[in-house]
């Protein structure tokens, strides 16, 4: 069982990273979405590696997850409160969105704004401005993630930044990318072939199944790719929430029964960001996680923002390790 969490600033501290390591932490990954490879250097050959040496633990982890063809808000100079019942500007002189948004967005669609935190209602539209009205309102800050509810974006399997990320993933010893927003074997060849041609055939891909195009194609997604992670955040966005649970199921069994490990990832031990111990419902959703089949857990906001990243990891492992245990049970 691997065991993963995720950089941020509680994490550039010596005592917590030994911490972590402690707790069990077998990898950790960079959310390239916020930064990139080269600004997190210092953190990563000052602190992380070194720690990972001080534990024993040279086959430490480090996976990169990149920005993809997922769709994020564009840099603000200040957040902004979203009130319901509000009209706000999407595009020109307004909030700065991806092209692609404005021009796949209709009348009477609805926009998701940071993993359905926000919630708008396009009430029109033209070629370089959307008028919308908040529907659920809250604080938007930049590089939220965009998505348009029941519709396919175009939009390319790497970004220019992923390729610039790529080429130094081997200085910085990465070994396994989390390749998101998945829809379908194309997007892991792209990927893999951007990979060979680097020199890195030995980075294995994890493919972040996120919306209905990987679901449709999961079947193709599972025989491409290294791993399946099943990307509980904006897959709970493309689907009633109360669906999620048997799409999750479903996702494992067919792992399990192509043998094909997967990791389970979002909002596992999400009331520890300002808690210092979990829900019953979350260790009861990472104990059946582990039940499914799960091979590996990933922590998120816990530790790249939360306040109680160590207590968290040894949650996740410990209660792991009691499903591993009883799952030998007769």
């Amino acid at each position: 069982m691997e065991y993963y969490a995720t950089l941020g600033d509680p994490c550039a501290k010596r005592d917590v990273l030994d911490g972590l390591f402690r707790a069990g932490m077998t990898g950790i990954r960079v959310n390239l979405s916020h930064t990139s490879l080269n600004k997190c250097s210092p953190l990563l050959e000052q602190l992380y590696w070194p720690a990972a040496r001080r534990a024993g633990r040279e086959d430490a982890h480090l996976i990169l997850d990149l920005q993809g063809p997922e769709l994020r808000v564009g840099e603000l100079p200040r957040p902004i409160l979203l009130r319901a019942g509000d009209e706000i500007l999407l595009g020109d002189g307004g909030i700065p969105v991806p092209q692609s948004i404005l021009q796949t967005a209709r009348r009477g669609g609805q926009i998701s704004i940071d993993d359905g935190a926000l919630l708008l209602e396009v009430r029109r539209s033209c070629s370089n401005l959307l008028l919308c009205r908040v529907i659920q309102g809250g604080p938007l800050h930049s590089r939220k993630s965009l998505s348009v509810l029941g519709t396919d974006v175009d939009t390319p399997t790497l970004t220019p930044a992923d390729l610039d990320n790529l080429r130094q993933a081997g200085q910085y010893r990465v070994t396994h990318i989390l390749q998101p927003f998945v829809r379908g074997r194309q997007d892991i060849q792209i990927l893999r072939q951007s990979l060979d041609s680097l020199g890195l055939e030995q980075v294995r891909i994890m493919a972040k199944i996120e919306e209905h195009q990987g679901l449709e194609r999961l079947d193709e997604i599972i025989s491409e790719a290294d791993q399946i992670c099943i990307a509980r955040g904006d897959l709970g966005n493309s689907m009633p929430l109360w669906k999620l649970p048997a799409i999750q199921k479903d996702i494992s069994s067919r792992c399990r029964a192509a043998g094909r490990d997967f990791c389970l990832v979002t909002q596992l031990l999400w009331s520890m960001e300002q808690r210092p111990v979990p829900t019953r419902a979350e260790v009861c959703d990472i104990y059946n996680g582990v039940l499914d089949g799960a091979t590996s857990l990933m922590l998120t906001g816990e530790t790249a923002a939360g306040k109680w990243p160590v207590q968290a990891m040894e949650y996740l492992t410990r209660t792991a390790r009691e499903a591993c245990e009883n799952s030998r049970l007769p």
